[in-house]
């Protein structure tokens, strides 16, 4: 079972920039498309990027796209999302995941995520 550790949130200011990171253990990280997650208060958790297996071709939600960039490491078994631009709406719980094409249908068990707050 593939266990899922994010990093990386914090407090910044409108118009900065966040790298965060998922740390996945177990040796299967390699056999996932990944994908990025978030959740603001009050608010259902809905996609953000995800990335392919093996050819990493990589997708984004409408709202990220230009401004967020979602890559992967599988030798170190770890996936980023650099975030620049960030704007107040992106104030979330971030969360990652493996995720099933072609709906990115998240299919192990959540970690804790990490928290991203932008300020205005």
């Amino acid at each position: 079972q593939v266990q899922l550790v994010e990093s990386g949130g914090g407090l910044v200011q409108a118009g900065g920039s966040l790298r965060l990171s998922c740390a996945a253990s177990g040796r299967t990280f390699s056999n996932y498309a990944m994908g990025w997650f978030r959740q603001a208060p009050g608010k259902e958790r809905v996609f953000v990027a995800a990335i392919s297996r093996r050819d990493g071709n990589t997708f984004y939600a409408d709202s990220v796209k230009g401004r967020f960039t979602i890559s992967r490491d599988s030798a170190k078994n770890t996936m980023y999302l650099q975030m620049n631009s960030l704007k107040p709406e992106d104030t979330a719980v971030y969360y990652c995941n493996a995720v099933l094409f072609p709906n990115w249908t998240p299919i192990l068990a959540w970690g804790q995520g990490t928290q991203v707050t932008v300020s205005s």
